[in-house]
């Protein structure tokens, strides 16, 4: 699909992602929901990433075939797909189409922020009201945003309470914030919050996912461009920089921006002049910068994949996001609020005293998007009901809850077997003769060990993650998440 059909998409119509390799299930889905849904079509999980990248405004709702090229028998591809629909668009509701309904892979996509799954082959009826369900939480949840008050952020725990102090801190300061944290934390809620609780909230508030577009297509996008500028621009057009005027412009996945970008970024934030793509006049930004990513920025900076001059300009002010499983006690909390949020739309429930321990002792991995969505698939499945541990193990990663998060390892004290054996922790001499050599770098060590034991174990698996991931005693989600760093996306 080209820009220009992109573009040309019915505005009256919710728009809806189907990604499977099979042509006969695409044309009869895509036949079947035409009427009610504008349908982007893609094989392919690389296909599909290019598809939305064309896009202004990604769709609300996404089908996605776990089984997908090149190992269309494993769930991996469409695990990865979700993992990256789940980064680039948090607010996209993701449903997991396959004919392979094994539940560790349908509750591991869930933990991976899938909202519900389909089987295979489909019932009309059904799939129709899956959707239009999943469009109302939406309304639901948009409606609740309008109504938040000035409350803060969620949570009672001392991480979420160490944020909200930062944010009341930095709301009103001239310099860029850095948000850090793992996917599903609620980064652009931190960003919202910032913007909100500072002298600009009556201003725009423009969020850009820097990992939703190709780079040409990002540089327009930002900076604007002329008419004529490139193929497809037939008119002149403003970039997010200006349509945030004196408001926050906010850069989610920032990891993800080109290197060329970068310098054009750090030069705006340094002297407030940008040029559209195409013109020579110089134009003033006044828009505040938020920026967020789910990578270390260190370790990019240190593999020549993100500017150091940029990292020290936007991480002046940096906000740590925790993850879920560091925020005790807020599990209840969130499981209240989202009860409240979709009241009317989803059937409360509430936990037996043996599935509110578990609740509390769940990591959750996908974060507070996993938890939502276990709130919303809990009220429809058990409407009214007191919910059981078993009930509710139903709808957990099996993974992550039977590994938890997984411990660090203890050093070998001098002269166990491991230390004075092992070629990965070489003997305290050693260790000492490669420090007097004066060019050793840890960082760079520990790098390869963690490269040598995951395609290790993946070799072992045959490329089978969730085996892998066994192996390497993590969760499926964690070496994910190491396969992608370690391989430099």
């Amino acid at each position: 699909m080209s820009e220009q059909q992109a573009a040309s998409a019915s505005m009256n119509q919710p728009g809806l992602l189907l990604v499977d390799d099979d042509p006969l299930i695409r044309d009869s889905i895509s036949y079947m929901l035409r009427p009610d849904y504008e349908v982007y079509l893609a094989e392919t999980r690389a296909e599909a990433s290019d598809l939305l990248r064309q896009l202004r405004h990604p769709p609300p709702l996404a089908l996605i075939d776990l089984g997908l090229p090149p190992y269309p028998h494993d769930p991996d591809e469409g695990f990865a797909l979700v993992a990256e629909l789940m980064a680039q668009h948090s607010q996209m509701r993701v449903l997991a189409l396959s004919g392979q309904d094994e539940p560790a892979n349908l509750r591991h996509a869930f933990a991976l922020g899938a909202a519900d799954f389909v089987c295979k082959p489909c019932d009309p009826g059904l799939l129709k009201a899956r959707l239009q369900h999943q469009l109302m939480l939406l309304d639901a949840e948009a409606d609740a945003v309008e109504a938040r008050d000035a409350s803060g952020l969620l949570g009672n725990s001392a991480a979420m309470t160490a944020v909200r102090d930062q944010v009341e801190q930095f709301a009103d300061a001239p310099f860029p914030v850095l948000i850090e944290g793992e996917s599903g934390t609620g980064k652009e809620l931190v960003a919202r919050r910032l913007h909100e609780t500072s002298a600009r909230a009556h201003r725009p508030f423009v969020p850009v996912n820097c990992a939703a577009f190709t780079e040409t297509l990002l540089e327009a996008q930002l900076f604007g461009h002329a008419r004529g500028a490139f193929t497809g621009a037939q008119s002149a057009r403003p970039g997010f920089f200006e349509e945030a005027g004196e408001g926050t412009l906010f850069l989610d996945e920032i990891g993800e921006m080109p290197l060329e970008l970068q310098s054009r970024l750090l030069r705006v934030i340094e002297s407030g002049e940008f040029y559209r793509v195409g013109e020579t006049r110089p134009r003033h930004a006044a828009a505040r910068v938020i920026a967020a990513t789910n990578k270390s920025l260190t370790a990019e900076v240190e593999a020549a994949r993100f500017r150091q001059d940029l990292y020290y300009r936007l991480g002046i002010l940096p906000i740590e996001v925790p993850p879920l499983r560091e925020r005790a006690g807020d599990a209840l909390a969130l499981l209240e609020h989202f009860q409240s949020v979709y009241q009317g739309t989803v059937p409360p429930f509430t936990l037996s005293p043996e599935a509110q321990a578990l609740w509390e002792q769940y990591p959750f991995p996908g974060n507070v998007r996993e938890l939502r969505n276990v709130v919303i698939r809990l009220g429809t499945r058990c409407p009214g009901a007191t919910v059981t541990r078993e009930q509710l193990e139903r709808e957990l990663d099996p993974l992550a809850t039977t590994e938890g998060t997984p411990t660090v390892p203890q050093a070998p004290t001098q002269g166990s077997t491991e230390a004075s054996g092992s070629a990965i922790i070489p003997p305290p001499e050693a260790v000492r003769e490669r420090l007097r050599a004066g060019d050793f770098d840890l960082d760079d060590y520990l790098e390869e060990v963690e490269k040598l034991f995951t395609d290790t174990a993946q070799e072992m698996a045959d490329g089978n993650q969730s085996r892998a991931a066994r192996l390497l005693g993590v969760n499926r989600t964690t070496l994910y998440g190491k396969i992608q760093r370690l391989r430099g996306r």
